[in-house]
C-alpha cells in the first residue's frame, strides 16, 4: 500500500487505495485534503465552486463506520453508497453545508443528457483511515449505476431520531470508474477551472460524452472467507447478532422464518418461499423460486434454504453443508443462513467443487439489518418482535408459506 507523507500530498498523483497522511499536531490543520485539493478542512461534503452557478470539484469523505448511516464501497461491483448530511429532524434540503442540495443537483445533471453531464464535477471519494487525519483514496466516481433507473439512484429514506421524530435523508448510489490513477496535471486543471482538459481520464470523458459507465471492479482473490471475515468484528455489530441469537435461543426452529426473510433482503427477486416440516425436512428448511428477468421473459429457478442458529464458536461443518448440497437437484441452488460461520474445510469444498450455495453468515446478517435501518440491538429486537413473535411451526402435514409474509421489513 502506497503511503504519501503530508509534505508531498500537494504534488503527487492520486492513486486508488493509496494513503495520504496529514500532519501530527492534533488539530483541524492536520487535514491533508485542503493542501492536496484546495477544499475546506471539515465535513463529509467539500467542494470547489458554487452549487447553483457551477461546481468544479466535489470531495466526499466518510469514516465508513457510522452505524446509523452506513456508507460503503462494494469493491466487486464498484458501487459506492453514500448518505446525505440531514442526520437530525429538519427539512431534507436545509442542511448547514448544503450536502443534500448538492446531491440533488449533481444527480439531476447526470440524468440530463450530455449537456447535463458536462456540468457534473469530478467526484473524488476518500475514507478516513482512523490514524490521525490520514485518508485513503477510494476513486473517481460518477452519479448513478448501470443497473439502476434514474429514479432509484438517489432516494429519500426515513429514519427516527432518538426523540422519536421522523425525518428524511438522501441515500445516493455512485459508481467508481475504472481509473486507477489521477494525474496531478488534471487535478491542477480542475483547480484552475479547466475540468474537461486533455489530462482528463478517458473513462471519465467517455461517461461525459456517452453516459457509459465503466466501473472499477475487483474480483475476490480468495473465494472462501475465513472465520473472522464471516463474523462481526466490532462490539456494536456483535451485540446486534447476539440479540438475534438470543431471541431464538429457546427454539431454533423459529429462526427459520427469520432466515427466510434475511434471504429476501439479500435476494429481492425471490418469487415465493415455503417453510418445510420441522422433522424429516429432507435437508431443507425452506424451498422456493427465484425470479430471473421480468414479464414474459422471466424464468423461475428452484432453490433450497437451510437455517442454522449457532453460537459464534459453533461453525457449520462439512456434515451440515453436505446435507444441503445432497438435496439440491439439477439446476437448483442452495442458501445457507447461519448466525455463526462456515468452517474452512466446508467453505473450501463448496468453492472448489463449485457447488451453487450462497452463504449468509453472521457478519452478512448484521450488514443486511443495518442496511434496512436496524443499526442497534434495540432496533433489531423491535424488528424481531414485530415480525416473528408468532413464528411457531405448523403441524407436519403442511408447509408454511411465507411468500407474502408481512413484517416490518
Amino acid at each position: 500500500m502506497q503511503i504519501v507523507p503530508f509534505s508531498e500530498v500537494c504534488n503527487t498523483d492520486l492513486q486508488v487505495d493509496a494513503i495520504y497522511q496529514g500532519k501530527r499536531r492534533g488539530n483541524a490543520g492536520d487535514d491533508p485534503l485542503p493542501r492536496m485539493l484546495k477544499v475546506s478542512n471539515s465535513g463529509g461534503f467539500r467542494y470547489r465552486g458554487s452549487i447553483r452557478s457551477g461546481l468544479h470539484l466535489v470531495v466526499l469523505t466518510s469514516t465508513l463506520k457510522d452505524l446509523d448511516w452506513p456508507d460503503m464501497l462494494d469493491p466487486e461491483t464498484g458501487v459506492y453508497t453514500y448518505y446525505g448530511d440531514n442526520k437530525k429532524p429538519r427539512s431534507l434540503d436545509k442542511t448547514p453545508r448544503k450536502g443534500n442540495e448538492l446531491l440533488k443537483r449533481i444527480f439531476n445533471l447526470a440524468h440530463s443528457g450530455v449537456e447535463g453531464r458536462r456540468q457534473v464535477p469530478p467526484i473524488l471519494l476518500f475514507a478516513n483511515t482512523g490514524e490521525w487525519r490520514d485518508v485513503v483514496f477510494l476513486g473517481l466516481a460518477v452519479p448513478g449505476t448501470s443497473n439502476l433507473r434514474a429514479s432509484e439512484d438517489l432516494v429519500a429514506v426515513w429514519r427516527i431520531s432518538k426523540e422519536g421524530k421522523r425525518f428524511e435523508n438522501y441515500r445516493a448510489r455512485f459508481t467508481v470508474l475504472k481509473v486507477s490513477l489521477l494525474k496531478r496535471a488534471w487535478i491542477t486543471d480542475i483547480i484552475d477551472g479547466h475540468t474537461h482538459s486533455s489530462n482528463a481520464p478517458q473513462n471519465w470523458t467517455d461517461w461525459v460524452e456517452t453516459g457509459r459507465i465503466r466501473p472499477l471492479q475487483a474480483t475476490r482473490s480468495i473465494e472462501y472467507r475465513t472465520k473472522a471475515e464471516q463474523l462481526p468484528q466490532t462490539p456494536g455489530d456483535r451485540k446486534i447478532l447476539e440479540r438475534l441469537r438470543r431471541y431464538f435461543a429457546s427454539d431454533h426452529y423459529k429462526f427459520e422464518p427469520c432466515a427466510a426473510e434475511l434471504a429476501r433482503l439479500l435476494l429481492p427477486n425471490i418469487a415465493n418461499m415455503n417453510l418445510t416440516r420441522p422433522v424429516r425436512d429432507g435437508g431443507r428448511d425452506a424451498t422456493g423460486k427465484f425470479r430471473i428477468g421480468s414479464g414474459a421473459s422471466e424464468i423461475l429457478v428452484d432453490f433450497a434454504l437451510e437455517a442454522k442458529c449457532y453460537g459464534p464458536d459453533n461453525g457449520v461443518g462439512v456434515r451440515d453443508m453436505s446435507r444441503l448440497i445432497s438435496r439440491l437437484r439439477h439446476r437448483q441452488f442452495g442458501i445457507l443462513v447461519t448466525t455463526s460461520y462456515v468452517n474452512t474445510q466446508a467453505y473450501k469444498e463448496i468453492k472448489e467443487d463449485r457447488h451453487p450455495v450462497i452463504v449468509i453468515a453472521g457478519a452478512d446478517i448484521v450488514e443486511l439489518l443495518k442496511k434496512k435501518g436496524y443499526t442497534d440491538p434495540i432496533a433489531v429486537r423491535t424488528w424481531l418482535e414485530q415480525g416473528f413473535a408468532d413464528s411457531a411451526r405448523l403441524d407436519d402435514s403442511r408447509t408454511h408459506p411465507i411468500a407474502h409474509r408481512k413484517t416490518s421489513l
